[in-house]
């Protein structure tokens, strides 16, 4: 057993093979065992990291003449010497067995579900329902944008944000609320160009009032934590909110020109 143990070759593998099982089984399946959720890993990872620790090993063996000499010795033997016959026939079995079902593994069909493509900012309706009033979001701007109406909206939304919002989207509006660790998914981030930037105010305005609940379809599945805020704020709350949100994120709302343009 030393003799296998101490030898170049056959340390080489090993470190592979436990490579790989880390990888490929370690990395998603043992943070569970400490309660830690792990997302699946994608083969491609997996390939790329087991490549790479091959190259190491490679580079490690080679290094120097005596080791790269050991290291040959069992391919040698293998594939030359008139004793390991046996061996060489069942390799000629094995691999291309190997290698055909893997080829029929990524081929063959599979009787899940086909993956759904969820929309990061889904398109609003045209219309909704708040508190018993139908509000048209087409073409709807922000009513508190006036000279004499934003100074005002700007102090409301900033209470109400802070009173509201500020646990779990932040104080710099980069979603690190002391409640945000909590939450799975993490609370948006709405600075940046990223979020609030790509939106007219009347959108900000359908996510707020509605929630994670309010979501279409074409947004889902996802979890959000959002409130439906339409049962704790009013209209005119709300757009306060938002136009706090643009002001203090350095952003200028899209309009429904731009929108109009881009189409």
């Amino acid at each position: 057993m030393g003799r296998y143990t101490k030898h170049p070759f056959w340390q080489s593998l090993a470190v592979v093979v436990v490579s790989y099982a880390l990888i490929r089984w370690g990395i998603a399946y043992l943070p569970g065992l400490v309660g830690i959720t792990s997302a699946p890993v994608p083969a491609s990872v997996v390939l790329q990291y087991t490549a790479i620790v091959l190259v190491g090993v490679l580079v490690w063996v080679s290094d120097n003449e005596e080791r790269w000499t050991r290291f040959k010795e069992p391919i040698h033997a293998a594939l030359v010497e008139p004793d390991k016959k046996v061996v060489r026939m069942s390799m000629m079995a094995v691999v291309p067995l190997l290698v055909a079902f893997a080829t029929f593994n990524n081929v063959r069909p599979t009787i899940s579900a086909p993956a759904s493509l969820r929309s990061i900012h889904p398109a609003p309706p045209t219309q909704i329902t708040f508190r018993g009033e139908t509000i048209v979001l087409e073409g709807l701007e922000n009513p508190l944008r006036e000279p004499d109406l934003e100074e005002a909206a700007f102090e409301l939304g900033k209470e109400l944000y802070y009173q509201n919002c500020m646990p779990c989207h932040g104080d710099y509006l980069n979603a690190g609320g002391h409640y945000a660790p909590g939450f799975n998914p993490t609370p948006l981030e709405l600075r940046g160009s990223s979020t609030i930037a790509q939106l007219t105010e009347s959108f900000v305005f359908w996510r707020i009032a509605k929630g994670g609940p309010g979501l279409p379809r074409e947004g889902g599945p996802w979890n959000s934590a959002m409130p439906v805020w339409e049962d704790f704020l009013t209209a005119d709350e709300i757009w306060a909110v938002t136009l706090f949100l643009y002001d203090q994120a350095g952003i200028a709302p899209r309009t429904w020109e731009e929108e109009g343009i881009e189409e």
